[in-house]
């Protein structure tokens, strides 16, 4: 069994050719895709967040939402970009959600991605401390709220309080039990990885990494996932950690999957540059369900992970990418053995 959710950006455009043309549609057609997922079978519904952009930003107003319109499946990020984030309102705001959602709150965190605008963190506060730079303060910012979700106290309370208090120093409220063992980490590089697994995090792998060693991207993933594992073990850890892979996969069963994806048939890996650095992306799966059992049963970082994530076009619509994930699930998933 292999837990199948989708990955949306949440992308909107003005466009007469866009189905997702404000804000407003991306959010609200984000819940009714959830919804839908959860009817036929999908385990997840995961956001990306990206700032000063048109597409999902502040996700937990959507995760609450999310939450409140579901009964079952895991509903989280891939990735919030923690260069942005007051670590102690994060946690308020995760732990509402996650209560919200009874518990189903997978959160993906990570560094982020480049961004529209040069340095934006600092236009929401933030500057990395003397002597480190912008991934540095996201770890650190990562670091706090792991240690404040943890529901352990640490604020020294007033003695003369409006409400009375429990004694002892006070924890982040609202506290959700368990959404400690339910954060992510996305990771663009072996390395990473295996800091992931010594913090306690999940991983979290998305369709490119950010260096390339000349082997297909599926393989060097794979090996990313090894590594972690590895750390894993090595650092002694109590439960057994999960991994996920995003993938863009899409079978062509109809004249309409022929005509958006038709010609992607023949995609490969690229490597380019991300960041001032080499990055090697996976390739996009498109064709005849039968054609892509084969090749997806070849795809080494698949089968090692548990969590597959299908990143989807939410332009195109909500009832179109229902139809591409439950073409997955109907056409894919029990010839791999993932149901």
């Amino acid at each position: 069994m292999k837990k199948i959710g989708f990955l949306s950006f949440g992308h909107w455009s003005p466009s007469p050719h866009s189905a997702t043309r404000s804000a407003g549609d991306a959010l609200l057609q984000s819940i009714d895709l959830a919804v839908a997922a959860e009817e036929f079978g999908a385990d997840g519904a995961y956001f990306r967040v990206h700032h000063f952009a048109r597409q999902l930003a502040s996700p937990f107003p959507l995760l609450a939402a999310v939450g409140a319109r579901t009964e079952r499946i895991e509903i989280g990020t891939g990735v919030i970009d923690m260069r942005y984030e007051n670590p102690l309102y994060m946690a308020e705001d995760a732990g509402a959600a996650d209560l919200i959602a009874g518990g189903r709150l997978q959160l993906g965190i990570s560094r982020g991605s480049p961004e529209q605008v040069i340095d934006g963190y600092r236009y929401f506060g933030y500057t990395p401390a003397e002597g480190t730079d912008h991934a540095d303060m996201a770890r650190e910012h990562a670091r706090v709220f792991l240690e404040v979700i943890g529901g352990t106290g640490f604020a020294q309370p007033n003695p003369r309080p409006m409400f009375p208090n429990p004694p002892g120093l006070l924890p982040i409220e609202p506290h959700s039990p368990g959404l400690r063992d339910r954060i992510w980490w996305g990771a663009g590089t072996r390395a990473t990885a295996e800091w992931t697994a010594r913090q306690g995090m999940n991983l979290m792998s998305s369709t490119l990494l950010t260096e390339d060693t000349g082997v297909p991207f599926h393989q060097l993933q794979a090996e990313q996932i090894q590594r972690f594992r590895d750390a894993w073990t090595e650092a002694g850890h109590d439960r057994t950690p999960r991994v996920s892979v995003s993938r863009s996969i899409f079978p062509v069963v109809s004249d309409m999957d022929r005509a958006y994806f038709g010609q992607e048939a023949g995609s490969q890996d690229q490597v380019g540059h991300i960041d001032g650095g080499v990055a090697r992306f996976g390739k996009t799966y498109a064709g005849e369900p039968d054609r892509l059992v084969e090749e997806l049963a070849a795809d080494e970082a698949v089968a090692a992970a548990d969590t597959l994530l299908l990143t989807v076009p939410n332009q195109l619509g909500v009832d179109y990418n229902a139809h591409v994930l439950e073409s997955v699930l109907t056409h894919l998933a029990p010839a791999l053995g993932w149901r």
